[in-house]
């Protein structure tokens, strides 16, 4: 296992980072009416999901790190029910929205493990 010396080492930091960019690319596909509507909302809380590991990384407790990370698995959920919502508007197709989704999935499970590992 590597040593990890940033925010940038974690693996569920780097799969956000991927996710956030996959949403950004969704949103071209949306109307140019939603911008101001869920266009920002989505892109805002994908944003959030790395920001908020890297937040918490850099906190000086065990305390303060979990808690970031449940902050981030919430806008991660945020993100997911914003691209559902999408689908269901047809702004995208379920096949262009599955691998986002999938890799949300994969983000989710990553953060309740990593999150378990803090509060043990």
């Amino acid at each position: 296992m590597s040593e990890v010396r940033s925010h940038r080492d974690l693996k569920v930091w780097q799969k956000s980072m991927d996710m956030t960019v996959a949403v950004y690319e969704l949103t071209r596909f949306f109307p140019k009416d939603e911008l101001y509507r869920i266009t920002s909302q989505v892109t805002r809380s994908a944003a959030s999901v790395p920001a908020n590991i890297a937040e918490g990384h850099a906190r000086g407790t065990r305390k303060d790190y979990a808690h970031f990370l449940a902050v981030s698995k919430g806008s991660l959920m945020e993100t997911e029910t914003f691209l559902l919502l999408a689908i269901r508007l047809n702004y995208i197709s379920q096949n262009q929205a599955q691998l986002t989704l999938d890799l949300i999935t994969e983000i989710s499970k990553m953060l309740t493990k990593l999150r378990q590992t803090l509060t043990e």
